[in-house]
């Protein structure tokens, strides 16, 4: 095995990066009390601070996506414990955002990590010599698909286009007829899709978001763990893909106006809840009004 790729990521790398601005507020805080749902049979959800893990149980170990922010590490092993005795062998991250894969500290060493090529660079192209905190890479990393077959199970890691960032896996689950989407979908804690938020440092699109969210949708699959909230429907998707259209389709009508990035930040948030102050507001308006300009 090779070793861990260990990069020191600039925590405060401000409003360009608004996963490490998270990362840094959630540092030193006692990490809140996670949830274990059970969804299908041998796969567990663990919501509650940060992006949804999902936990999948084989006769050789555990396939897990995503494993949330540092600090919430003994959380989620006492919840996999709570169902195996096995190790977590694989972590299938669905991107870089610390909310995601900040918890890859900690199982760096003892679990093999897996990301888009895209992912990993996001990690590595963010160095900062003088960091406080640490980031991990995967030190395994695909361009299109990476199969993991483990006790008999089977799921697929794939890679569609940009959305959410440039390096977004979507994890597979066939035989389970599930999908983990990472933030390519969010939904809010009344069922409603969530607000889009484009990473454009992190090579974000609000143009192919759409696209790859078609993508997505050929899969065979029934039930989706998002990167953000309640467990959905593949009708879900539709519904989301749906709303980042009418979002990006509003805002180039007013880029097509004339009207400043002050204009259109007051139309995101009066009809789509884009705070001012928010990372939406600090780096997805702007990369957005160069991205529909075009």
């Amino acid at each position: 095995m090779s070793r861990t790729l260990v990069v020191r990521c600039f925590a405060g790398a401000f409003l360009l990066m608004g996963a490490w601005v998270a990362y840094t507020q959630n540092q030193g805080k006692q990490a809140p009390q996670l949830k274990l749902n059970k969804i299908k049979e041998d796969l567990y959800e663990i919501e509650g601070d940060g992006g949804n893990v999902a936990v999948y149980l084989t006769n050789e170990g555990v396939i897990m996506v995503d494993d949330k922010y540092e600090q919430d590490y003994d959380e989620i092993m006492k919840d996999v414990k709570s169902v195996t005795n096995l190790p977590v062998r694989y972590i299938l991250s669905t991107h870089y955002h610390a909310d995601h894969s900040g918890g890859n500290t900690r199982f760096a060493g003892q679990t093999e990590i897996v990301s888009t090529l895209n992912a990993h660079n996001n990690i590595v192209n963010h160095v900062q010599s003088n960091a406080p905190n640490d980031m991990v890479a995967a030190r395994v990393t695909f361009t299109t698909q990476s199969d993991i077959f483990l006790g008999g199970k089977h799921v697929q890691a794939k890679y569609y286009g940009r959305g959410h960032t440039n390096g977004d896996a979507v994890i597979y689950f066939p035989d389970l007829k599930l999908v983990h989407t990472g933030d390519l979908m969010t939904m809010g804690p009344n069922g409603n899709p969530g607000s889009p938020l484009i990473d454009y440092p992190g090579g974000g699109s609000v143009v192919e978001w759409t696209k790859t969210l078609d993508e997505v949708a050929k899969l065979d699959f029934d039930t989706v763990i998002p990167g953000h909230g309640p467990v959905s429907k593949k009708a879900d998707i539709a519904s989301y893909r749906a709303n980042v259209e009418k979002l990006r389709n509003r805002a180039q009508s007013l880029i097509r106006q004339g009207k400043s990035q002050d204009e259109v930040g007051k139309v995101m948030t009066a009809e789509f809840n884009w705070q001012p102050g928010s990372l939406n507001m600090q780096w997805s308006l702007p990369g957005m009004m160069t991205e529909l300009k075009k």
